[in-house]
């Protein structure tokens, strides 16, 4: 079988099959190089429950349940620190109208039975005393964890490789370059160009910050908030390092602004202060690969006999990234075929005809 991407689903999904003695071989030119290079790594599928996504959010949550068993496994497959924490998450806003929208939200989340515990500001402070005393409150979602991504991904493909896939350094700019029983498409945006899916690049900014002096940042929680509207999240890794994102834009470049640096800076520095001494080491930015529905897309194509999608994750990618992988390897082996989990996220929900469509956007493909 074949995987077209090494971003952390594909590459995930060759682990899984290689240990199910498939032969995989994988192509990417550039393995890693894609959204989850800029991806922050946030495992929230409590934050991450938006209003009308309720599959979305089934989805998520069976997926989070399942990163504790996975982050050992990897772990002890390769020896590699994955930057995988418990900690939960801070939910919290800035200004009673910020605090106001973001209860709206845990309400909808409570009502899914989600995990959503409510704290004063003094609450908040004993669990963060960095946080602003303008905060007006709060809420924990404590099975919201965190990976680093940069540190993931390549624990995957040697975890990948030890299992018998083989990664082949190249681009794959149409599916007919590919011979093989089965073939996973996991390239993100590029999903679209090879098969004609519907699916379109999201722009995010994110920035990276570290903590002065080498130590560790002066917090530990994920801290998802609302300051002034602009809605941030700064994650705490071990090694000093902050990221602070990220923008939404309906946008395919990669360039980095200044009008999006300041209001991320802005909206962190009024959640944590102490963020103003820190050195600011990288900006950047990346595509996700979005969907009509936010909904990733799963499974066999209609009209592409062994060809499979894993594609459409968005801003989910990471936390989707163990659940993506076992329905993916149970279609091929024929162990998920029935898999309930996957009826809402087949690709032949949006009706699309990919035959013929490799051929008339061969100048867009995946490279």
């Amino acid at each position: 079988m074949a995987v077209v991407g090494a971003g952390p689903v594909g590459l995930a999904i060759a682990w899984r099959c290689a240990q199910r003695g498939l032969r995989v071989v994988v192509r990417d030119p550039a393995p890693g190089s894609g959204a989850s290079h800029v991806a922050a790594g946030m495992l929230a599928p409590v934050a991450e429950a938006y209003f009308g996504e309720r599959e979305l959010t089934g989805l998520l949550t069976e997926s989070a349940g399942r990163w504790p068993g996975f982050a050992a496994e990897l772990t002890e497959a390769t020896g590699a620190d994955i930057g995988y924490r418990t900690e939960g998450t801070l939910m919290v806003g800035l200004t009673a109208d910020d605090l106001a929208e973001a209860r709206r939200l845990w309400a909808y989340q409570q009502g899914l039975g989600l995990p959503v515990t409510p704290l004063r500001p003094s609450q908040l402070r004993e669990r963060e005393p960095a946080l602003a005393p303008r905060v007006r409150g709060g809420a924990l979602a404590a099975t919201d964890h965190q990976v680093d991504p940069r540190r993931l991904v390549p624990a995957l493909r040697v975890a990948a490789e030890r299992a018998g896939a083989v990664l082949v350094p190249e681009p794959v700019r149409q599916l007919s370059e590919v011979t093989a029983g089965a073939t996973v498409v996991a390239a993100g945006c590029g999903a679209a160009a090879l098969t004609g899916l519907p699916v379109r690049p999201v722009k995010g900014q994110v920035l990276r910050l570290r903590a002065p002096g080498g130590g560790p940042p002066g917090f530990r929680h994920v801290i998802r908030g609302y300051a002034d509207g602009e809605h941030v999240y700064l994650v705490p890794r071990d090694s000093g390092e902050v990221v602070v994102g990220a923008t939404v834009e309906e946008r395919s470049d990669v360039d980095v602004s200044a009008g999006a640096v300041l209001r991320l800076l802005r909206a962190a520095v009024d959640l944590l202060p102490e963020l103003a001494e820190y050195d600011l080491v990288e900006t950047v930015a990346g595509l996700r690969p979005g969907t009509p529905d936010n909904a990733p897309i799963l499974g066999p194509l209609p009209d592409r006999p062994g060809v499979l999608a894993a594609t459409g994750h968005h801003r989910h990618g990471i936390v989707l990234t163990p659940v993506t992988a076992d329905l993916i390897a149970g279609l091929i082996t024929g162990e998920g075929t029935t898999e309930p989990l996957l009826a809402p996220f087949r690709p032949d929900r949006f009706h699309t005809h990919s035959a013929g469509a490799e051929q008339s956007r061969e100048d867009d493909a995946w490279n």
